[in-house]
C-alpha cells in the first residue's frame, strides 16, 4: 500500500515495526501532516526522528531534513532504507556520481526524505532543485545550533529561515533535545517560528543513572567503574584534551579494556576506523574529546564517563544523552574538581565573544558545579535547570542511593542570602564572598558594603567554602540568575522561608569519590530483565549473525537491528515469520530481508 494512503499508526507498525507511539509523537505527527509549524523538544531516545519521517511519507512531495551531522545522516538514511523507505542524503561525503544519482531520484519524485547539511541549503544549485520539486516539509534537526546561548552554536544555522520561509504553505519543524528556556526562545526567534505550535516533552531520561564523584586517583576510579559496573560493554569517556585522550585510552588497553582514542588530531581515516569499530564491536570504549560529537547514534552505549567537567549543563546533558538510547539502563558518570572550574574559566576567557557572552558561560559553568555539589536528587536539579519540575527523588542517582556526608548549612545559607539581599541582588559570588569574610577591597569600600550588617559575618568559612555555599544555593533553587543579562544572584520564593528560619538547609561537606552503586530498582520493562544462560547464548549468536549481515552491506550493526530487538528475539524465540513480525523493531521490509536467517539461528539453538 502507498504510504500516502496509510495512517501514521499503520506506517509505524508496518514500516518501523513498533506497536504504538510514544508520548507526544502522534500529536506532533498529526499537526505536521496538517501543515502546521512546530517547535519540538524531546529527550534523546524518545523518537524525535519519527515525528518528521512519518509526515514526510504521508504528505505529498519530499521532506527536507537539515542536519549538521554527516555521520548521523548516513546512519539515518541507511536505517530508513532498511525499512523500505525512500531516503537520500546530499553532503560532502558523496562522490559526484552518487550525488548526481540522488539529485536525479529527488527530481523524479522518488524520494520521501532528503537529508542535507545547512551549508548545502544555501547553494544556488540546491535551491534550484528545491524550486523544481514539491517540498513536503522542512525538518531542522539539532535546532539548538541556531542559538548563541546554546552549547553548540553554528553560524550557518542563522540563515536557515531565509530559505525555508520562501516556501509558503510548507510546514517547518525545529527539533532539539537540549535547550533551556532562553535557548528555546532564541531558537523560535532565529528560525522565525513565532506562530509555531510548541511541544515540550521534557528532559527526563529515566533509564540513566547519574553519578558524580570527587577526583582522587582518576585512572583507578575510571577502571574500577568500568570493571565493576560495565565489564565488556560499550562506553564513551570524555576528556578535555587530545593528549589526555591518547593517554587514557593507552592506559586502559594495558588493563584489558578495548579502548580507542578519538579526537581532531587523529587522521580522518583513523578516526573513521575507530568509529566503525565502536559501532561494530561490542565492548569497545572510545576515549574522546568533544570531537566525538552529536552524530553518535549507537543505541547500546551503556555509559558516558566524564573525566573533566564539560562547560555547561547543556553540554553535560547532550553528552550524557549518548548513553542508553535504546531505553535500557545506562550510566552518566562524572568526576570533578575545582581545578576543572579554573581550567574551564580560562578557556572561556581566552575565547571569542563579548563580555555578556562570557558572563553567560561563567553562569552556566557555575550551575554545573552546583549540580556536582548538590545534596539533592541529581535528576531534580538537572531537570530543574531546564525549567522542569520532578516532584519526587528519582531513586536512580548516587545522592538518592548513597547520600553524601552533609552538615547543617542553615546559618551559612541565611548569611549568604542576606548578603545577596543587602547588596542589591546584583553581584556574583566573588564580591559577595569578600563582603562575608570582611575583605575590604576597593570595590567593597567604594560601594559602601563594608558598612552593611553582613560585612565580616562569615569569617568562619574560607572563600572557597563560601563559593561552594553559593553554588549549592543556586543548585537548590534558593538563588537564581538571569543569564541573558550581566547581573548577580537574586533571591527566589524559596529563599524567604530560609531567611525567616522556617526551613533548614543541608549542605554537602565534600563530594565523595566514586563508589560502586547499589542494586538497581527492579526492571519494569521486559527488555530490561536479564537473560538466562540459554537465552544469553542465543542472543550472542543472533548478534554474530547481525554483524555478518551488517558487514555484507557495509552498515552499522544497529541499523539492522538494535540489541533490544535481538534480546526480545532471544527471549520470545519466534518460530514463524508471523511471530517474527511481532518483535518490536521488526517491520515488514526487515522481515522480508532477514526473517529466514534469524529464524534459522533460533530454530538451531539446541
Amino acid at each position: 500500500m502507498d504510504a500516502h494512503a496509510q495512517t501514521p499508526l499503520e506506517i509505524l507498525q508496518k514500516r518501523f515495526g513498533y506497536e504504538s507511539f510514544r508520548q507526544h509523537q502522534l500529536e506532533v505527527i498529526n499537526h505536521l501532516v496538517k501543515g502546521e509549524d512546530l517547535f519540538v523538544l524531546m529527550p534523546t531516545g524518545s523518537g524525535k526522528s519519527l515525528c518528521y519521517q512519518i509526515p514526510a511519507m504521508i504528505r505529498p512531495g519530499t521532506g527536507v531534513v537539515i542536519s549538521p551531522l554527516i555521520a548521523l545522516m548516513q546512519d539515518q538514511v541507511a536505517a530508513l532504507r532498511q525499512n523500505g523507505i525512500r531516503a537520500e542524503r546530499l553532503n560532502s561525503s558523496l562522490s559526484a556520481a552518487e550525488a548526481a544519482g540522488a539529485v536525479r531520484r529527488v527530481s523524479a519524485g522518488q524520494v520521501d526524505l532528503l537529508y542535507v547539511a545547512p551549508e548545502r541549503l544555501f547553494m544556488e544549485r540546491f535551491q534550484n532543485l528545491l524550486g523544481k520539486i514539491q517540498v513536503a516539509l522542512f525538518a531542522i534537526d539539532e535546532a539548538h545550533c541556531v542559538s548563541q546561548w546554546g552549547h553548540d552554536f553554528r553560524p550557518e544555522y542563522l540563515r536557515i529561515a531565509e530559505v525555508t520561509e520562501a516556501f509558503q504553505g510548507v510546514p517547518r519543524i525545529a527539533l532539539t533535545a537540549t535547550a533551556d528556556a532562553v535557548t528555546r526562545r532564541d531558537i523560535i526567534e532565529k528560525l522565525r517560528l513565532r506562530k509555531a505550535r510548541k511541544v515540550v516533552a521534557g528532559f527526563d531520561r529515566p533509564n540513566l543513572r547519574y553519578q558524580v564523584g570527587l577526583k582522587q586517583n582518576v585512572k583507578k576510579q575510571l577502571l574500577d567503574f568500568i570493571q565493576w559496573e560495565h565489564p565488556g560493554e560499550s562506553g564513551i569517556v570524555y576528556v578535555r584534551t587530545r593528549k589526555r585522550a591518547d593517554e587514557i585510552s593507552a592506559w586502559l588497553k594495558t588493563h584489558d579494556v578495548d579502548a580507542l582514542p578519538y579526537h581532531a588530531g587523529l587522521d580522518q581515516v583513523l578516526r573513521n576506523r575507530h568509529q566503525r569499530r565502536f559501532d561494530e564491536q561490542p565492548g569497545t570504549v572510545v576515549v574522546a574529546t568533544i570531537a566525538f560529537g552529536m552524530g553518535i547514534d549507537k543505541p547500546d552505549v551503556r555509559y558516558v564517563a566524564h573525566l573533566d567537567m564539560p562547560a555547561s549543563m547543556e553540554a553535560y546533558y547532550q553528552e550524557t544523552g549518548r548513553a542508553g538510547r535504546d531505553g535500557l539502563p545506562a550510566d552518566a558518570w562524572m568526576l570533578f574538581s575545582l581545578a576543572d572550574v579554573v581550567a574551564m574559566r580560562k578557556l572561556q576567557e581566552s575565547g571569542n565573544g563579548d563580555v555578556a557572552f562570557q558572563q553567560v558561560q561563567r553562569r552556566k559553568l557555575d550551575a554545573l558545579l552546583g549540580y556536582c555539589e548538590t545534596l539533592a536528587c541529581r535528576r531534580q536539579v538537572l531537570l530543574g535547570y531546564f525549567g522542569e519540575a520532578f516532584p519526587q527523588p528519582c531513586r536512580n542517582c548516587d545522592n538518592c542511593l548513597q547520600p553524601a556526608a552533609a552538615f547543617d548549612g542553615t546559618l551559612a545559607a541565611q548569611k549568604a542570602l542576606s548578603c545577596v539581599y543587602r547588596t542589591g541582588q546584583r553581584f556574583g559570588a566573588a564580591h559577595l564572598t569578600d563582603v562575608l569574610v570582611g575583605n575590604a577591597t576597593q570595590r567593597v569600600l567604594s560601594l559602601g558594603h563594608h558598612r552593611i550588617k553582613t560585612f565580616g559575618v562569615g569569617a568562619e568559612l574560607s572563600p572557597g567554602q563560601w563559593r561552594s555555599v553559593f553554588r549549592q544555593l543556586l543548585a537548590a533553587g534558593l538563588l537564581t540568575v538571569e543569564i541573558t543579562k550581566i547581573s548577580g544572584y537574586r533571591l527566589t520564593d524559596k529563599s524567604w522561608p530560609v531567611l525567616r528560619g522556617e526551613e533548614a538547609v543541608r549542605m554537602r561537606s565534600d563530594p565523595p569519590a566514586s563508589a560502586p552503586r547499589k542494586k538497581r530498582p527492579p526492571a519494569t520493562d521486559r527488555s530490561e530483565i536479564p537473560l538466562d544462560e540459554g537465552d544469553q547464548e542465543l542472543f550472542e549468536r543472533l548478534r554474530q549473525l547481525r554483524l555478518k549481515i551488517a558487514r555484507e552491506q557495509a552498515l552499522a550493526p544497529f541499523v539492522v537491528f538494535h540489541d533490544k530487538t535481538l534480546k526480545e528475539m532471544a527471549r520470545i524465540k519466534p518460530g514463524s515469520r508471523a511471530a517474527f513480525l511481532t518483535i518490536n523493531g521488526v517491520g515488514e521490509r526487515k522481515a522480508e530481508l532477514y526473517a529466514e536467517r534469524f529464524l534459522a539461528v533460533i530454530r538451531d539453538r539446541d
